[in-house]
This record gives C-alpha cells, structure tokens and sequence, in this order.
C-alpha cells in the first residue's frame, strides 16, 4: 500500500491534488498524508490532530481534505425532569465547550429546576425554511408570480416530495420586492434537521417555476430562509423547531439555589435581558441561551454554525404568589438526530445518552425530543446566570473555578 510519506511527496511535487488522495488510497492514510504535508511544509506538529479513535471513511460525508479531528471536552449536567410533548423523564445533558464555569452554571440551572419537579416543554412548530430569488419584468409580474405560485402549490409540493422520502412541502411564502420576488418555501422534514433535503427539493419545484412562467432564477437561496445568520423574520416566523420551557420555584427554592429572591431575579431579567437587549437592537432577549444551544450541538453533532439562529431566544421571568416563573421561547432552532454530524462516533453517542440517536417514532419524535432537551437546558443556563447577576456572585463564581 501507498505510504503516507510517498502521497505527501506527490502532492508536493504537483503530480496529484490535495483533495486527490482519497482516489489513490484509503481515507485513513490520505489523512496521515496530509499530516505529513503540513507539518514538512509548516513545522506544525499535528500528532494531536491526528489521534482519533474513529475510521476517517465514516466522516467522508462531513469533510473534504481531512488531516484529523479536534478534541473538545465534553461534561454533563443533570439530572433534569422534563414533562415534554416528545421529552419524557429525566436527562443528562452532554456539553462540549472550554469555556471554564459553564457546566457547572447549567448544571445549578438543573438541579433548581429538578427541586421544583422539572420543567415543562414543548415544541411549537416545526419547519426547515429555502428562500429562493427570482426575477421578473415588473411588479405586475411579481404580483402574477405570487399569484401562480398559490394557484399551482400542489403541482409544486409533487416535484419537491419527488425528491426525498420524508420531507413535505408545507407552504411557500412570497415577498415581493419591486422586480424580485422571493419565495419561502417551508418543509416538515422529520428527524432531519432538513438544510440539504429543503434545497434540492426547492431546486425541483424552482425548475417547475421556471418551466411554467416568465420568472427567472437567480439564486436558490434569496437569504429570506434565512440560514445561519440573524434575521428577524426566524425571530417572527421561526424556523427549525420552534419550542419553549418553563418552571416554577418557590421562594425558597430560589433562596437555596441562588441566594437571592425571585423579585431580584425578575428585575435582572427585565432590566438586562430585555430593556438592555431592546436598546441594543438585539434579536434574542436572553442571558446567554447560545452559550448552551452550542455546547449540546457541539456534543450531538449539529451544524454549529446555527447557533446564530438559536440565539433568537426570549426569556421571561414573573413573580407569581411570591414564586418565581421563568421560561425560554427558542423561536428558531435547527436540529436533527439523523443525518450530517449525527453519524460521527461521539455524537452519536451524545444523542444516545439523550435516548433521541437516530429516527423517532413516529417520524420527527426524537428531532422534537431533543429541541425540547435543549430548551430545558438554555431555562436552567438563564436561571443560573441571572441568579448569580442578582446576587452579584457571577465574578467570583469563575474566580472560585479558576477561570
């Protein structure tokens, strides 16, 4: 067989390409290859990065070029209750982060929630979004093309299922913009998270568009999906799975969990989650919900780069009876437990630990299950963090774990 030297040496003087090696060998070795080819070129040791545990042929679907893999350290919080619509019983959160305290934030979040009973969850709404552009002669035209599109969403919803076993055309939104006009198309996909499933099944029903009137394609993505980025229109409209949690604490309880009172916390929240955020522009009036939406997606294998999109998240808190009331509201969190990062060893076993890997029965189960984890955990990662703001211990927490 090849060695790894040899590849690198080929690669080097020109004879194959860098993206190449995999034709010439196994996954494996055109890893190793690569290793050996930055680390002549660079001086870079990268026997960390090359020290995996998994076969590089499971990842070929996730990665082009792979030299190795990143360790992150993974902890747990918990045990949480969770009364869920998909959510049932108790869980153990597995987060992936280097941010010292975190963990141990979520996990205070956790054990209040759990003094209280649990949490409450539910998933909302569920839709995987595309937003294609087309361009038309005049605003007559639009107006025509948003007409047609509603006239004829059945024969749109045949070529998008056409394309995929699971996923269903829900609905197609236009917005017109003088001689653009945009259509947001909106599908139930299951466990998937759904990103590649929504675009080819777009591009199947755009063709038909293009087929059947005067508008033009300009890109299949228009940016109104919108992914990966802040946009209030996920904010307003959601996107993903839209899912909420909430708790009760007794004054007690919030006394024995966060030294403070459920009347110091509600201001917290008022005066830096959401005056603070209004004056900010901020799309997500929340503590640090992405803090924790990043940690679990890094930990099951979801697109990190989503995060943005999970950060539009609400937190509101009430003084009830003298008791505390506190809940998130994920307006747009985009997640699956079948495909993409999912397939990898660790995060697989991540959604394992979770009790979602794989496809739910029926069908969107375990996807919903783990949006409603996830909700749980941002409820216990606002509590914990405002708890400590209202009773001004949040610097010396981190100073205490060293931080």
């Amino acid at each position: 067989m090849t060695t790894p030297s040899a590849l690198a040496e080929r690669v080097s003087a020109g004879e194959i390409a860098l993206h190449e090696l995999e034709a010439q060998t196994d996954p494996d070795t055109a890893a190793a290859a690569r290793r050996e080819l930055l680390e002549s070129t660079t001086n870079a040791d990268l026997s960390a990065v090359g020290s995996f545990t998994f076969d590089a042929d499971v990842v070929q679907s996730a990665i082009e070029n792979m030299v190795g893999a990143v360790q992150i350290p993974v902890g747990v919080a918990g045990p949480v209750a969770i009364d869920g619509s998909s959510a049932s019983g108790t869980s153990y959160l597995p987060l992936a982060t280097t941010e010292g305290a975190l963990v141990a934030s979520i996990n205070r979040g956790c054990s209040a929630i759990q003094t209280a009973g649990g949490a409450n969850a539910h998933v909302l709404d569920s839709k995987m979004t595309r937003a294609p552009v087309f361009r038309v002669e005049n605003v007559h035209a639009a107006s025509a093309l948003a007409e047609w599109v509603d006239e004829n969403f059945d024969a749109l919803a045949d070529a998008a299922e056409a394309t995929t076993n699971h996923g269903k055309l829900l609905d197609i939104r236009p917005y017109v913009v003088g001689d653009s006009v945009f259509l947001r198309f909106a599908y139930d996909t299951k466990d998937a998270m759904g990103m590649n499933m929504a675009t080819i099944a777009t591009q199947a029903a755009c063709e038909l568009i293009e087929a059947e009137t005067t508008a033009d394609l300009v890109a299949l993505s228009g940016n109104l999906c919108s992914d990966k980025k802040p946009a209030a229109i996920n904010l307003i409209e959601g996107r993903g799975r839209t899912v909420a949690a909430d708790v009760q604490l007794t004054a007690s309880q919030v006394a024995d969990r966060f030294d403070t009172t459920p009347g110091a916390i509600e201001e917290a929240n008022t005066r830096k989650n959401l005056l603070g955020s209004a004056r900010a522009g901020s799309l997500g009036f929340n503590a640090h919900a992405a803090n924790v939406i990043a940690a679990v997606f890094l930990a099951t294998g979801q697109d990190p780069a989503q995060v943005v999109e999970g950060a539009n998240t609400i937190t509101s808190v009430d003084v009830r009876d003298g008791d505390l009331y506190a809940s998130v509201t994920i307006a747009s969190l985009d997640v699956g437990t079948v495909g993409g990062g999912t397939k990898l060893p660790t995060q697989s076993e991540g959604l394992e630990l979770l009790g979602v890997a794989g496809g739910g029965d029926p069908a969107g189960a375990n996807a919903d299950a783990l949006a409603e984890v996830i909700a749980t955990g941002v409820l216990a990662g606002e509590l914990s963090l405002l708890g400590a703001l209202a009773s001004d211990n949040l610097a010396s927490a981190h100073e205490e774990l060293g931080r």
